[in-house]
């Protein structure tokens, strides 16, 4: 058992131990044949996790000189030093001198192993091989260089979760030009609002996407949105729902199978270019003004990723990895570099409840998936539903299970081990689109406690600071990383001077990346809770409140379907709102109110328990299903909220004005 000592001095709780693997198992990890490496290359004797952590976070030069050789990066070049300056931040400069390409490295496989197992919502699964995937991925690269786009220039894709979106980014990225994607419910602002400022040269895009079993039309939408997006020279448009769009409508558009090049026996000429190259442009899910435009670098992503997967993950060969995500979720770039292990990667488009509760479980049974990634959301989305995925389905093949996007709660991790599967790896995850990857993450040789994610990452120097900017364990405090990673964005779109840049991560604590969470680092376990966003904190009475521990407790209420929780700036202090979607049949009684109340203040503090609950027919969420507590906490102090495209339900946003109750005492 773990130790959890209350952030409000009421004394000890314990921690469930859930899960711990098996001797054989652990020697069996790619983290341990990693820290078996480490240990003869440096002399050591690491058994656990712990100090080959302590020892990464101390000798970054020695670690990510280490994972470079351990994953075998693939460089025409090799480097001149791991990192100018270990101290800086941002800034550092990482692997000088290296000349690399990343489509290279993920296209190290070129065998008949599968690659691509892709199910629609609607269709059988479609399966794809390494050969024939560089084989697409040749094609599509010659009839883009033929198009005249260079390394620098920018390619965007509108596209479902399927192989194109894959073969598009490889065939951009092998000759040195950045991709950048949206996903295809992306309302038309939405897509302006990230590719507008981007300026792509060329647009991959469906014609449309499948969605509870409807097909819904992206052609329309497309057009309009070139109106506005002139730096577009051609749109390939890939047929998905139909198999001969209409796409006169268009301007410069032709079919994906017209585009590709017809030659035979292609040989893609992989561009090699310095270590930070610009890879992807990620963006911020910008509900509060315009998205940022985060450019992130070839080398530092390729190595990134490949020390998540290969060794938190413990990705292999022989896996079939899946993630429940579209192309506009950082998950998606991050299941892609699984291609780098020779893995067969699962991709789905459509939604995850059809045509029944337990679609990603069967089609978990019918591809015997062996590492499982999805959303805390969907978890809890599933928690209430009959579906018991070991009692319904096969998941023999089953060893991980991967959940982010919010944080887990302690019965979302308590229904995996009872529900799911008992001898399985639960590995919660936490980063962001920021460094397209994670601070904390899973670690298959170590136990899993309830609620915790199980270790930070190595080489992620990961601090939890108090209100004084001190590192402090068994403490809600903000997350920090005080040492550089070489996943940091290289720099933000149109920022010459890096003003917004610095703004975002480093205006609180100089040389330190704040990320705007709230975290706690367990001494005993090693493991971390989330909390939440500190961008969203409660501070009611000056204490600080992550909205987490408030969700966590009514939305386990059979009374409760979802919740949404913000403070309200009131009589110079901050009272804590909560909004309450009530399940079918239900009232918002006071009877109800004095019961959420009650649970509240028993199960977690005073301080907890809100001023106002208020019932609402809709909670907004992100496109990325994260909800949406700035947004609100806007709307209720009458100020504007810029970016409505940026959600996937913005008229929900209307239930939250001019509230009376808010006015009131």
């Amino acid at each position: 058992m773990g130790i959890n000592i209350s952030q409000e001095g009421k004394g000890v709780t314990m921690t469930a131990l859930l899960w711990t693997p098996s001797e054989e198992r652990i020697k069996n990890t790619n983290m341990y044949r990693f820290m078996s490496f480490i240990n003869s290359r440096y002399g050591k004797d690491f058994t656990e996790y712990s100090p080959l952590y302590e020892w990464s976070i101390e000798n970054i030069r020695d670690f990510w000189a280490s994972m470079w050789d351990f994953a075998e990066i693939i460089a025409s070049c090799p480097y001149d030093e791991v990192i100018d300056d270990p101290g800086k931040m941002p800034g550092a400069a990482w692997f000088s001198g290296a000349r690399l390409n990343f489509a290279e490295n993920l296209l190290r496989y070129r065998d008949e192993k599968i690659a691509l197992i892709f199910k629609g919502e609607a269709q059988d699964s479609i399966r794809m091989t390494y050969s024939e995937l560089y084989d697409e991925v040749a094609r599509v690269a010659k009839s883009l260089k033929e198009m005249g786009v260079k390394a620098g220039d920018r390619v965007g894709g509108f596209v479902p979760n399927m192989p194109e979106a894959i073969i598009a980014m490889l065939a951009t990225t092998s000759m040195g030009a950045v991709w950048s994607s949206c996903s295809p419910d992306f309302g038309i602002k939405g897509v302006l609002d990230r590719f507008g400022q981007i300026k792509p040269k060329v647009l991959f895009t469906a014609n449309g996407y499948s969605f509870k079993g409807k097909k819904i039309d992206s052609i329309e939408r497309v057009s309009t949105i070139l109106k506005d997006l002139p730096s577009i020279e051609k749109v390939v448009v890939i047929p998905y729902t139909e198999e001969d769009p209409d796409i006169s409508s268009i301007p410069n558009a032709v079919y994906y199978r017209n585009f590709k090049s017809n030659d035979p026996h292609i040989e893609i000429e992989f561009e090699q270019l310095p270590f930070d190259h610009p890879l992807y442009i990620m963006f911020t899910s910008g509900t509060t003004g315009l998205p940022k435009c985060m450019v992130q670098s070839a080398g530092g992503i390729l190595v990134h990723h490949l020390k998540e997967l290969m060794l938190h993950t413990d990705v292999k060969r022989e896996d079939k990895i899946f993630y429940f995500t579209t192309c506009g979720w950082m998950m998606w770039n991050w299941l892609v570099s699984s291609l780098g292990l020779g893995a067969s990667l699962i991709l789905f488009d459509g939604n995850p409840f059809y045509p029944n509760p337990g679609a990603l479980w069967k089609l978990a049974q019918d591809e015997k998936m062996t590492i499982f990634g999805t959303s805390a959301g969907y978890i809890s989305a599933i928690m209430g539903t009959n579906v018991k995925p070991s009692r319904d389905y096969d998941l023999s093949f089953l060893k991980t299970l991967a959940s982010t996007g919010s944080p887990l709660s302690v019965e979302g991790f308590e229904f995996v081990y009872r529900e799911v599967k008992g001898d399985i790896q639960l590995s919660s995850i936490s980063g962001g689109s920021d460094l397209n990857g994670c601070f904390a993450l899973g670690n298959p040789m170590g136990p899993v406690y309830s609620g915790e994610l199980q270790c930070r990452g190595l080489a992620m120097k990961v601090e939890s600071y108090d209100e004084n900017g001190k590192p402090v364990f068994n403490k809600k405090g903000e997350l920090v990383c005080s040492a550089p990673f070489p996943s940091m964005p290289i720099y933000f779109w149109d920022d010459p001077d890096n003003k917004r840049y610095q703004a975002a991560y480093f205006d609180v604590y100089p040389k330190v990346w704040r990320h705007g969470d709230f975290i706690e680092i367990r001494e005993d376990t090693g493991g971390v809770i989330i909390y939440g966003r500190s961008d969203a904190t409660l501070n009611p009475g000056g204490v600080r409140i992550g909205t987490a521990e408030i969700y966590r407790q009514v939305e386990q209420m059979e009374e409760i379907d979802d919740s949404l929780v913000v403070g309200q700036e009131w009589m110079g202090d901050v009272r804590v709102i909560l909004f309450v979607k009530l399940a079918e049949g239900q009232a918002l009684t006071e009877e109800l109110k004095k019961k959420i109340k009650q649970n509240l203040r028993a199960n977690t503090s005073p301080r907890h328990v809100p001023a106002k609950i208020i019932s609402v027919p809709e909670v907004p969420y992100t496109l990325n299903m994260k909800k949406v507590e700035l947004a609100v906490k806007k709307i209720i102090e009458n100020q504007p909220v810029l970016n409505r495209d940026a959600l996937s339900n913005p008229e929900a946003l209307n239930y939250y004005k001019d509230i009376k109750e808010l006015q009131e005492n």
